[in-house]
């Protein structure tokens, strides 16, 4: 099964959905609102889940994280403004903690034979992704000049979740809850 560690943000689901509303525009394929979420790690093709669970526990104990607030607020891209592929929004309040379990996570699931992470770790939930290039400029636009306060979310834990393809695009479910 194909899986990554996860916050989920559910509770925002429809301010999600509205920080969306900017970017409908042709070539851009926003995410499924209830599915948004933080992802800590992304693991692909899992064959022990029950080990990684027992990493995640390892983890989530060993980052001493306890409950937090996370707000989400302001648009970003990945990888650059010349260049979009992902639409988001950043994390403000609870950053810190969410970077805290992203970093025993990765250790603890790379210990497991995981491929460590390619790129630094930036707190985020992904609002959409672009297809190809023709919205790009309005795109680069509403980046710059719109500032959205999604909103927030009470985190008491992470999640295990599989990723499922579909022709809609990917459906995620939760194969394990880990409490912070």
């Amino acid at each position: 099964m194909r899986t990554f560690v996860s916050v989920p943000l559910g509770g925002l689901s429809d301010a999600v959905a509205d920080a969306q509303t900017p970017l409908d525009m042709s070539g851009v394929d926003p995410i499924d609102p209830t599915q948004a979420h933080v992802t800590l790690k992304f693991l692909g093709e899992t064959d022990d889940p029950d080990a990684v669970v027992e990493a995640i526990e390892r983890a989530v104990a060993a980052s001493e994280v306890q409950p937090f607030d996370c707000t989400v607020a302001g648009y970003g891209v990945f990888p650059s403004l010349e260049y979009i592929s992902v639409i988001w929004a950043g994390i403000t309040e609870g950053s810190e903690q969410l970077t805290t379990l992203h970093e025993h996570v990765e250790r603890a699931t790379t210990a497991l034979g995981f491929d460590a992470a390619e790129h630094d770790f930036t707190p985020h939930a992904t609002l959409a992704r672009m297809r190809d290039a023709r919205s790009k400029s309005v795109i680069q636009e509403v980046v710059a000049e719109r500032d959205p306060n999604v909103g927030t979310v009470r985190v008491d834990g992470v999640e295990l979740t599989q990723s499922m393809p579909t022709d809609g695009g990917p459906e995620y479910e939760t194969v394990a809850e880990v409490p912070l």
